[in-house]
């Protein structure tokens, strides 16, 4: 495309002809669809922005490396993930649990008789 200043006259004014027919196209297209028309400067919709764990990455790139291992011929090299430490109850806890339950139970053969 050239530069506005390159152009004549006479492809100004052609240009100018071009834009006012753009827009009362457009405002014809308003009047018959009831909506406003955008344009293809901005974007017609907003996409959201998919966010993916660091676990989900982490397995990804495992299998690439694992996969591009195999294809190089040589071992890969990803560690295995640690294992998360299991949560211990503690004693009293235990026996809370325990109590409610066996109050819950009572109650429920209780309503049963």
């Amino acid at each position: 495309m050239s530069s506005i200043t390159n152009l004549s006259v006479q492809q100004l004014r052609k240009a100018a002809a071009l834009k006012e027919k753009i827009q009362s196209l457009e405002k014809e297209l308003v009047r018959l669809l009831g909506s406003t028309v955008t344009t293809t400067a901005g974007p017609v919709t907003k996409q959201r922005k998919f966010k993916m764990s660091a676990a989900a990455k982490a397995k990804i790139s495992a299998a690439a490396k694992a996969r591009w291992a195999k294809i190089k011929g040589t071992a890969p090299v990803a560690k295995p993930a640690p294992k998360k430490a299991r949560r211990k109850m503690s004693a009293a806890a235990k026996a809370k649990l325990s109590a409610k339950l066996k109050a819950i139970w009572a109650k429920r053969l209780a309503a049963k008789k």
